[in-house]
């Protein structure tokens, strides 16, 4: 169902492409929007338990396009770095492709939990639990994934080689 990667010297592990989801802050949701136009959507995520969370409003687009169709497709862009004399960049990457849904229950402490300490860890626990406890006007969004791959660009795979010799 899901391509397999033409450059196949170019994916990452299974480990370093959970290491990439975990250590990013922030990715792009794409789904079906108004009338089918695809919508793309910058957010705050949090890679947890296998599956990526995130908040959202109780209305307006995003939410309207999981509900009308939950598949869809989550980027991370972990490294991008410009190398002009080479006309290219040195890049890694992650995509996921899953079905969105709002969370309840335990799942939905825990993802906002996880959420909270991704984005506030300097904070004291109390204030932390206090935001958690008012928060009752956003969902929390799990992504549960069908497909996951990253991928690098060839350079840096050339200086993983060279740098294991």
């Amino acid at each position: 169902m899901f391509r397999k990667m033409r450059r196949i010297k170019q994916l990452l592990s299974m480990e370093e492409t959970e290491a990439v989801m975990k250590r990013c802050t922030h990715g792009v949701l794409a789904c079906f929007g108004d009338e089918d136009y695809p919508y793309a959507v910058p957010l705050s995520y949090v890679y947890f338990n296998g599956k990526i969370y995130f908040h959202s409003a109780k209305a307006g687009h995003k939410i309207d396009a999981i509900m009308k169709n939950p598949k869809v497709s989550f980027s991370v862009i972990d490294e991008d770095t410009v190398v002009s004399e080479e006309y290219t960049t040195y890049f890694r990457s992650v995509i996921a492709f899953g079905k969105a849904r709002i969370t309840e229950g335990d799942e939905y402490l825990d993802a906002f939990k996880a959420l909270v300490k991704k984005y506030s860890g300097d904070q004291p626990e109390e204030s932390k639990q206090n935001e958690i406890n008012k928060c009752n006007q956003a969902y929390i969004i799990a992504i549960d994934i069908d497909h996951i791959t990253g991928k690098e660009s060839i350079e840096y795979v050339r200086i993983k080689s060279n740098s294991s010799k």
